[in-house]
């Protein structure tokens, strides 16, 4: 593994975790709640160092971090001058802006991630020659990296239109099954090392794309950033797009294919370490969506998350009286069964990954 890849994709991860706490941590010490520490990745600590009333400490465990405000439990025993600065005895409006706090950095470090990737470094494009090939599916045993794909079954243009007539090519069985082989092969005009030569294969069937594919990608080409206004707008409408395909993510649960497609931890730092190797521009644009996709999360209304907490704020604020902590804890149960098994799910595929066909970064 190249050292300056896993390196610089922990430090990217790094960067989101502590913003994002540092967001929770400016808004607490704003409105005059009492901070006890500010902690990168959980415990066991490592280090510590007590600065004023906050200790800022260093977790073994890289699996996020934290901010603790004292009486975030209203079982927590506090000192008399402590109580009045207890996160439970703040106002709503108070506690809900220190909890919203840390996604809202989220929500604006991604769109000025997003901008830079299209204003500044401008959007990826593609070429007609193969980048990577896929292990497991037909491309890897006729193509080979920089062959130049003139056509596909005749048909010439640019990649999107070749993708096309290749997945033109369905599967004999309607509805198609999870590997099944098109009916008839797609023939290939490709150019390798000046010559041209003629190449057939049967594209097989990917529930995931809803087609069949050879599995490979194509090349990258070179960027050109894109004028202000125009950045603006694409970046509005992934932005979009991003937060709706993760406010979806429960629902994957109860699809078999499409719950292999969600990612965990383990993966969002392999994706970020292998395109680094292949193309570092492209990292600002995936810590970009990973920072969105933080965000939306930590606002699902399920505790422990952060939007667990802003949603029994607001019923308090509904009720007009305190919610009793006995209800919380229980509802928090359901709330960490989601994220627990999200988590298990994602570490799995990503495990499966890892030791299979590995991610597509493309």
């Amino acid at each position: 593994m190249n050292l300056v890849a896993i390196v610089g994709a922990a430090l990217g991860f790094m960067v989101l975790v502590v913003l994002h706490e540092l967001g929770h941590f400016t808004a607490a010490k704003a409105v005059g709640m009492r901070v006890e520490r500010f902690a990168l990745f959980f415990p066991p600590l490592l280090l510590r160092k007590k600065i004023g009333e906050t200790e800022y400490a260093l977790g073994s465990i890289p699996a996020g971090g934290y901010v603790k405000i004292s009486g975030m439990s209203p079982d927590e025993d506090l000192p008399e001058d402590v109580r009045t600065r207890a996160y439970t005895a703040q106002p709503v409006w108070k506690r809900i802006v220190v909890i919203a706090a840390g996604p809202f950095v989220n929500f604006v470090l991604a769109f000025l991630l997003l901008l830079v990737l299209f204003a500044a470094l401008g959007p990826e494009t593609v070429t007609n020659r193969v980048g990577t090939l896929e292990r497991g599916y037909p491309a890897a045993g006729v193509l080979k990296p920089g062959d130049r794909i003139l056509s596909a079954d005749g048909q010439r243009g640019e990649p999107e239109r070749l993708s096309t007539a290749i997945s033109d090519n369905r599967c004999a069985t309607q509805p198609p099954r999870r590997g099944c082989a098109a009916a008839r092969p797609v023939t290939l005009l490709v150019e390798r090392g000046g010559e041209r030569r003629t190449v057939e294969a049967r594209p097989i069937y990917d529930p995931a794309a809803g087609r069949t594919r050879l599995g490979f990608s194509y090349a990258a080409g070179p960027r050109d950033p894109l004028p202000f206004g125009e950045a603006v707008a694409i970046t509005a409408d992934r932005f979009v797009l991003i937060t709706w395909e993760t406010i979806k993510l429960p629902l994957r649960l109860f699809d078999a294919e499409k719950r292999k497609q969600i990612t965990g931890i383990v993966g969002s730092y392999e994706i970020t370490r292998q395109t680094i190797l292949d193309d570092a521009a492209e990292v600002v644009g995936i810590l970009g969506v990973i920072s969105l996709a933080l965000a939306v999360i930590n606002l699902f209304p399920f505790l422990p998350l952060d939007g667990g907490h802003i949603f029994w704020s607001l019923v308090e604020k509904v009720r007009r009286r305190p919610v009793p902590f006995s209800v919380m804890e229980r509802a928090g149960v359901v709330g960490f069964m989601l994220v627990a098994v999200l988590f298990f799910i994602g570490l799995t595929n990503d495990i499966g990954r890892l030791t299979g066909e590995g991610f597509d970064v493309r």
